[in-house]
């Protein structure tokens, strides 16, 4: 199973990208889902770094094992999960 965030909508709105970020990682430990799909879109980049910077924090990087980000789509990045 995986789970998928789609950024598109709420570019703009910086505390529900925060909200969205933190609910889909919860539901990928509830749920122990072994990859989630972020979309920030292609844009100007900034959202993209914003995740990337939601995921190096220091509550977070705990959670997943790694970050790919898609080298055939700049606008996609997976988080990968290794459950015990």
């Amino acid at each position: 199973m995986k789970l998928k965030l789609d950024l598109h909508d709420i570019y703009n709105r910086g505390d529900e990208i925060e909200r969205a970020l933190e609910a889909v990682m919860q539901e990928a430990k509830d749920k122990k889902a072994p990859m989630v799909e972020i979309i920030p879109g292609k844009g100007s980049g900034q959202l993209k770094k914003r995740v990337l910077r939601f995921l190096d924090r220091k509550d977070i990087k705990p959670l997943y094992h790694r970050v790919e980000k898609d080298s055939d789509n700049f606008g996609r990045v997976f988080v990968h999960f290794r459950w015990k």
